[in-house]
């Protein structure tokens, strides 16, 4: 049978005895062998306990057990190193029982110590392991959801290869490949070095290298030798020559069971997987697996609604005769939410051409496929020559009898690029928005009716046209309500940036479509779909000798007037005739008050040189009135009537000519030249 001090000794436990009052300490053989001391060196006192006890730790102890007497405690614990003869370091741990007498002062301190070195190495590990288990769920967790995040295939290759991409997978070298066909293709490479391996960015899936194989077979394989790698795969020998790591884990991406691809993790510092580091490579392959399939799904997805979509859009613009067209289409950017957005150029009768973007109510590929059918049967009706309201009329009784519950908005405007005469209809739509050509721009008001299918259904098919006229050298800009909402603001504000962003823009409308789809790209990639339709009427400065200005002035427009009379006086200073400045200016002033008085609608204005037979000044005003002006006689005290005796004063000769569908009132100017009146 063993002795108590036998079990403590086989255990690595001793005691001891602490006299406090003596200053003394007694140890039996266990305790005197977890010390390390030898009967020779020590001498009985609290300091030769202590010779291999580290410095620090000592201080610590010491700590501990006077903290316990002067607080009046009875036990305490303490870990703590021995430095051992052998020169390894062993963790103790001391437990001792404070013995008081009567008074409850401290008289004696016994206890035991043990060898701990066994029990911290065990809770060490079981620290470690844990830790490692740690890190293993925030890898998987922080990986799952930033690519919880991807929609596309190349959300899905940014998020593993953008900023931190690598720290997160816990990976030192990464790449990615899709199993296209008999091939793999590397769609993704991250890390130092790893650029070589675009040298083979398609590879034959026969097996030949070792992410092909893992494809193959479906199985991963751990690497930690990557040299060793090469003699088995003689094609990749090179390659791993070349690139900086050490391991590597070559893991198939499976889905709904079927290899979609593999993806490579490399490390550096690495000499094996454990089998914890073996199942997060697993589930790391698996979570990549299921994104990139759900993101493949997607951009197929993708792929056939923006073709559906396409094909419903005209496939060329036609070319115009006194202007040109540019037009922009950005479609909606998730999956089949694509929209009932679209846009048309159609060649009309008598030289002119019809303009039109329009919008289907909806974000899927029943929008695209009504909004094919509804483009064509507007284009028809326009192409037969219909004016723009009974166009609209037409699409609007088409649409509702297409039997579906989806209505459209609609923005339609024959333009005819001679004369600039637009007759504009508004079915539920945003209006024109006109730069001028001084650069000023604006949205002129354009009466509206009802959205495309309402308005039959609630029979009122009613589309009053409105009337613009469109100078040389101004732009029309036609866009859908994707242009200028944006969730959050205002459309109000939308249109003020959309108007902001065409002032600042060039001039020929291609360049301006690039401009706007740059300006606004961000307000684009909301989610909306956009048709975007730039329309500029062609410049008409005259000849060298023949120079010619033409500004269009609206009714409700007092700045209009302003900029006007500025224009002609600058025109005629650069054209070196400054002193007919004054007379022009004022007859041009009471000729367009005339006409935004008692006409309905505004008004254009029209400046030239006729160099022959005679250098002189041609102005004409030019209104939508069949009216004619009629010089009058006013009384002393009237307060009108007067414009036309003004311009008869001022002028050589002036007149009346009929124009179309209104009038234009001209008047002449001679260098030098005396006035008189021509009726």
């Amino acid at each position: 049978m063993t002795a108590p001090g036998d079990r403590l000794a086989l255990n690595g436990m001793g005691s001891f005895e602490w006299d406090l009052g003596a200053g003394t300490v007694a140890l039996d053989e266990a305790a005197m062998s977890v010390f390390d001391l030898g009967a020779e060196e020590f001498d009985g006192t609290p300091e030769g306990v202590g010779l291999h006890i580290r410095p620090e730790d000592g201080v610590r102890l010491t700590e501990t057990i006077a903290g316990v007497l002067e607080s009046g405690g009875d036990t305490y614990g303490a870990y703590f190193t021995v430095q051992r003869r052998d020169g390894l370091d062993q963790w103790t741990h001391t437990s001792g029982r404070v013995l008081r007498d009567g008074e409850g002062q401290p008289q004696r301190i016994v206890g035991i110590v043990r060898d701990a070195t066994a029990e911290l190495a065990h809770a060490t590990l079981l620290r470690k392991l844990e830790a490692a288990r740690a890190q293993q769920t925030t890898i998987v967790q922080r990986t799952t959801e930033a690519l919880s995040r991807a929609v596309t295939v190349d959300d899905v290759t940014a998020t593993l290869t953008g900023a931190g991409a690598l720290e997160r997978l816990g990976a030192d070298g990464l790449a990615l490949g899709l199993v296209e066909g008999g091939t793999i293709k590397i769609i993704a490479l991250s890390g130092e070095s790893l650029e070589i391996l675009s040298e083979r960015r398609f590879t034959r899936l026969d097996g030949s290298l070792p992410l092909s194989h893992a494809v193959l077979t479906r199985q991963a394989r751990f690497v930690t030798s990557l040299a060793e790698l090469g003699g088995e795969f003689p094609l990749l020998a090179d390659y791993l020559n070349r690139i900086r790591f050490d391991a590597a884990a070559y893991l198939p991406l499976i889905a709904q069971a079927k290899a979609i691809g593999g993806l490579v993790l490399f490390y550096r510092r690495r000499s094996e997987f454990s089998p914890e580091e073996r199942n997060l490579c697993l589930g790391l392959a698996g979570i990549v697996a299921q994104s990139l399939q759900r993101a493949l799904l997607f951009d197929q997805e993708r792929e056939f609604a923006t073709g559906l979509q396409a094909a419903m859009l005209p496939r060329r613009i036609p070319e115009i005769t006194g202007g040109e067209i540019a037009v922009r289409y950005h479609a909606a950017w998730s999956g089949r939410e694509v929209g009932g957005d679209w846009y048309d150029v159609i060649a009309l009768p008598r030289d002119r051409v019809g303009i039109v973007v329009g919008d289907v109510q909806g974000h899927d590929t029943h929008a695209a496929a009504i909004m094919g059918q509804l483009r064509i049967a507007l284009r028809a009706y326009a192409g037969e020559g219909h004016p723009p309201s009974t166009v609209l009329a037409r699409a609007s009784r088409f649409l509702a009898e297409l039997d579906t519950e989806r209505f459209a908005t609609c923005m339609y405007a024959q333009v005819d690029l001679e004369t600039g005469g637009v007759r504009a209809v508004r079915a539920g739509h945003l209006g024109p928005l006109i730069r001028h050509t001084d650069g000023r721009t604006g949205w002129p008001n354009v009466r509206g009716g009802l959205p495309l299918g309402l308005a039959s259904a609630f029979e009122h098919e009613e589309f009053p046209e409105t009337r613009l006229d469109l100078v040389p050298g101004e732009t029309l800009v036609l866009c859908t309500d994707g242009l200028v909402e944006e969730p959050g603001t205002t459309i109000t504000q939308g249109m003020a940036a959309l108007a902001q962003a065409v002032r600042s823009g060039p001039q020929a409308p291609e360049a301006l479509a690039d401009h706007l789809s740059d300006r606004l790209w961000e307000r684009w990639g909301s989610g909306d779909d956009v048709a975007l339709l730039v329309l500029r009427r062609a410049p008409d400065p005259g000849t060298h000798r023949a120079p010619r200005i033409h500004q269009y002035v609206h009714q409700a427009d007092p700045e209009g007037l302003s900029e006007a009379r500025y224009a002609l006086r600058q025109a005629l200073r650069d054209w070196g005739m400054p002193e007919l400045a004054d007379d022009v200016e004022l007859a041009a002033g009471e000729l367009l008050v005339n006409a935004l008085l008692h006409t309905d609608g505004g008004a254009v204005l029209t400046m030239e040189v006729l160099p022959e037979p005679v250098r002189r000044i041609r102005l004409w005003v030019k209104d939508r009135s069949s009216v004619w002006p009629r010089r009058r006689s006013p009384g002393e005290a009237a307060t009108t009537g007067r414009g036309l005796l003004l311009v008869d004063a001022l002028a050589t000769h002036w007149g009346v000519e009929s124009r179309g569908d209104g009038k234009a009132v001209w008047c002449e100017f001679t260098v030098g030249g005396s006035p008189r009146s021509t009726g």
